[in-house]
């Protein structure tokens, strides 16, 4: 399949050019239009862009919307999450990740970064409908006698890496992953770590997302949660660490050394009241830092546009700075940081060989007319709604609102249906 996107803004040119896309790659970016193709797509001057990718979500807790509101982190999860979780089932964990599928196709993202259960099931909805994920099963343990090789948990991980890892051609990666410092003993770190080196995989954390988990780690470790995780080797290995609310100049010192990303998920930081992660220090002191949605039941959105934008202007406030963060920065953090984070190399830019995962944004809407910086217009101007087309690997999912690869009305008929039998 060979497309030409043509009569492209891009955010960084002054010019409009052609984008050629064969088959999954961009395979020629010039002012030009040779060649013969299967589809020419006139941009007319709109924005194509990179897309983004979410790097840090629990795409089946969309069934949780709106159901656990106005409580701190840890009552939010002891005393309405947890015992919702109990509830889970495949058929309910299948509709409720096509739902966020459906959701993050439309705002624009192709690649989503999950942590939870039912994995198996998950890899189902995201080999359906063609969106790219990293998959990683939870790991939780309490039991410092336990045999994690024997672990559940552990045995669900290395048969999600047999089955998935690596799937048509990367478009599904596995990742192994441990819930939080808070929800495991030293010997299971030890041997997430081990076996992620064994596999060659990387891993998925929760790291000092509220000051109680993260006071509570020195108070039990004598070091904090990067510190912990360092001591037991899992920051050996790529690392994506969720909310980083809570670290210290010596965890930043830890993540740089080690190429650590830190994911930022302001939303949900904001909505559980956990805090604000100092990311213009992190930038500062040469961290790696992607953008997170984390889950709809502490979000209510799954949009990394919405994460983006208030980013960028959240971090100025709290500065009194309005220079702590820039448009253009946040932008490749939405984009390349997401990719990097998930170990997507080859993905997050327009580039000749770079995968073909595009948008194209309307700027022909009200709220982005004029534009003077491209950059300022995506961070501070467009709205979901300007996203008229979505691709990931050369692939269209999404155009003129239209869902090219999900039974969108299926999809949301099927959710309610589930859902209101589930009686959380």
């Amino acid at each position: 399949m060979k497309t030409l996107f043509k009569n492209s803004q891009l955010a960084d040119s002054k010019e409009l050019l052609n984008i050629e896309v064969t088959d999954k790659h961009i395979t020629k970016i010039s002012k030009d239009v040779t060649g013969s193709y299967d589809r020419i797509i006139n941009v007319g001057g709109n924005l194509l862009i990179p897309a983004f990718y979410n790097a840090h979500c629990h795409a089946a807790m969309t069934c949780l919307r709106g159901y656990a509101e106005n409580l701190p982190l840890d009552r939010w999860l002891n005393e309405k999450i947890f015992p919702a979780e109990d509830k889970l089932t495949d058929e309910l964990v299948y509709c409720s990740t096509m739902l966020a599928i459906a959701e993050m196709i439309a705002c624009g993202v192709v690649s989503f970064s999950d942590m939870y259960m039912f994995e198996n099931t998950v890899a189902q909805a995201v080999v359906e409908s063609k969106i790219k994920a990293n998959l990683s099963r939870s790991v939780v343990s309490f039991d410092v006698n336990e045999n994690m090789r024997e672990s559940n948990r552990i045995k669900e991980s290395i048969q999600l890496v047999k089955d998935y890892h690596n799937y048509d051609d990367g478009r599904i990666k596995v990742d192994l992953s441990l819930h939080a410092e808070y929800t495991n003993t030293k010997a299971s770190c030890r041997c997430v770590a081990e076996l992620a080196k064994e596999y060659g995989l990387g891993i998925q954390i929760h790291a000092s997302e509220t000051k109680k988990e993260h006071e509570e780690c020195i108070a039990r470790h004598g070091m904090t949660p990067i510190e912990f995780f360092k001591s037991t080797g899992v920051l050996d290995v790529p690392v994506c660490a969720a909310h980083c609310v809570y670290v210290t100049d010596n965890d930043m010192s830890i993540m740089r050394d080690q190429k650590t990303y830190a994911a930022h998920n302001p939303v949900s930081n904001l909505k559980l009241a956990s805090g604000v992660m100092a990311l213009p220090k992190m930038l500062a002191n040469g961290v790696f830092v992607a953008l997170g949605t984390d889950g709809v039941a502490s979000n209510n959105k799954l949009s990394v546009l919405r994460e983006m934008q208030l980013a960028s202007i959240l971090h100025k406030g709290v500065s009194l700075d309005p220079c702590a963060t820039d448009a253009e920065t946040l932008f490749h953090i939405a984009t390349r940081g997401g990719a990097l984070a998930q170990g997507r190399a080859d993905c997050g830019q327009i580039a000749v060989g770079s995968k073909a995962d595009l948008l194209i944004i309307d700027m022909d809407s009200v709220n982005n007319i004029p534009s003077y910086d491209s950059y300022a217009t995506l961070a501070y101007s467009v709205n979901e709604s300007d996203i008229k087309l979505t691709m990931a690997d050369g692939e269209i999912l999404y155009e003129n609102g239209e869902y090219k690869t999900i039974d969108i009305e299926k999809v949301k008929d099927e959710a309610k249906k589930i859902i209101a039998k589930t009686y959380f």
